[in-house]
């Protein structure tokens, strides 16, 4: 059973989510404010999170990005904002798909379930193991093809947001907006294609040719989800 959390503050349209998203497969939560849907995130593991931007305790893409810099869930968000830069700045906060309001609920239960077949539900806990690789980001420990490998504390933070967000394009302003939290005001980008660099260096088989750390040219870097 995959869950899903729904944060929506008008009453008749969250009821109606529900409704329209109950499912045997699916195990639906309910929050209709900014604090019930926190607290929601820290006592369980979702693996789709609708989120409404307008909230009676606040906006929508603060939640967006405190959730952005622990998970890799998928985010929809919906919102009654049509403006092409309210689109572009939640998709750019890390959202997965984007839905204005009025909306079909036919409409969004298809974008729902597209969601969840890309992702499979939520990512288990523990070690990522995928082709040469396993990741234990919790105890620090790398490997590939069985070797440990010694990533900087730069370079782990790097690799965790892009692994966890697999098969995702983050852009160059998420990545150093999540990597480079230590209160700096300024932080040159070019730091960040240094430490890509270094990090295809210590896990690429082929440096010059990644197969799993790639770059979407003009938008930023993704991990591949193939295995």
């Amino acid at each position: 059973m995959k869950s899903v959390l729904i944060v929506e503050d008008d009453r008749a349209l969250g009821d109606g989510l529900c409704l329209a998203l109950k499912s045997p497969e699916l195990d639906l939560t309910l929050c209709r404010t900014l604090a019930a849907a926190r607290a929601a995130l820290a006592a369980g593991n979702f693996g789709l999170l609708i989120l409404d931007v307008n909230l009676p305790d606040g906006n929508g893409l603060d939640l967006l990005r405190e959730v952005r810099r622990t998970s890799g869930v998928s985010v929809i968000l919906l919102t009654a904002n049509d403006l092409e830069t309210d689109i572009v700045a939640g998709l750019e906060c890390g959202a997965d798909d984007y839905v204005t309001k009025p909306f079909s609920l036919a409409v969004l239960r298809a974008r729902v379930n597209a969601q969840l077949r890309r992702t499979g539900g939520p990512r288990p806990a523990g070690p990522v193991e995928q082709g040469p690789f396993v990741f234990d980001f919790e105890n620090m420990e790398f490997r590939r093809e069985g070797q440990p490998v010694e990533l900087s504390k730069t370079e782990q933070k790097l690799l965790r947001l892009l692994v966890e967000n697999r098969g995702r394009t983050l852009t160059r302003a998420q990545l150093v907006d999540r990597v480079w939290t230590d209160g700096a005001e300024y932080v040159d980008e070019n730091a960040l294609s240094v430490t890509v660099r270094r990090l295809r260096g210590k896990l690429e088989e082929d440096p010059a040719h990644p197969r799993y750390l790639k770059t979407v040219y003009g938008i930023g870097y993704t991990w591949t989800a193939a295995p």
